[in-house]
């Protein structure tokens, strides 16, 4: 295939342009934080699991608490009516009314005391369940935080990516159908073209040997030849040290 030293060198634009380009797919495919983005999401589902089994438990001390509460109104009252009933009754009532009442004395007493152990129960349960939504809460900053990150790199690759595609097209257009077409090929598998710089393909960044490189020294101007490494489109300058 023949082409000019000109049109050859316009395929390293490409060539950089398409690198560019597929480093800013690449960031938009798998923006920054991504693995700990949805590491957060597992351990924000778990924390959330282990705060609703806190609040479950705190939720049945306060029902626990407020059937006490319930119990010890209920034995009160029942307490001041017999204290009531007993300035009047008879002996033989009287007897019943105070073994009842030092009986419910005992029921309020254990009461209390059962009362009291719920409290602090329910204390300890609340510092658990203000313990847990204080560590949601930073999950839920970090994960927010590297989210508005990851969607500002999305955000700036996309825009990276249609500026390159743009420019792409500008500089292709200036390129001959059957060069071009012979380096879509190699790039879509490959490297589609690259420098030889002293003695290097920088495609590959392989060193052609004395017998590579004496092939492409005899290789006319205009005639488009080929890394022995990569296959790619070797573009020779001043800079080859042919």
């Amino acid at each position: 295939m023949k082409a000019s030293q000109a049109d050859q060198r316009i395929l390293l634009d490409v060539a950089d342009i398409d690198r560019r380009l597929k480093h800013a797919e690449h960031q938009r495919a798998n923006p920054a934080h991504a693995s700990r983005i949805a590491e957060l999401a597992s351990q924000r589902a778990t924390q959330t699991q282990e705060l609703m089994q806190r609040i479950g438990v705190r939720d049945d001390l306060k029902t626990e608490i407020g059937r006490i509460e319930s119990d010890v109104a209920t034995a009160r009252a029942r307490r001041e009516r017999d204290t009531d009933r007993l300035a009047g009754a008879s002996a033989k009532e009287a007897v019943a009314l105070e073994n009842e009442i030092a009986s419910l004395a005992k029921r309020l007493s254990d009461l209390e005391d059962a009362e009291l152990e719920a409290m602090e129960k329910l204390e300890a349960a609340e510092a658990g369940v203000a313990e847990q939504e204080a560590l949601i809460a930073e999950t839920n900053a970090e994960g927010s935080r590297l989210t508005a990150e990851a969607k500002a790199q999305v955000a700036d690759a996309t825009t990276a990516a249609e500026q390159l595609r743009r420019d792409r097209e500008a500089v292709t257009g200036t390129v001959p159908e059957a060069l071009l077409a012979q380096y879509e090929r190699l790039a879509r598998t490959g490297n589609g073209a690259g420098l030889l710089r002293a003695r290097m393909c920088e495609a590959c960044r392989m060193e052609l040997s004395g017998s590579d490189l004496a092939e492409v020294a005899a290789a006319a101007a205009d005639e488009v030849v080929f890394c022995p490494q990569c296959g790619a489109i070797l573009v020779r300058t001043d800079e080859s040290g042919l």
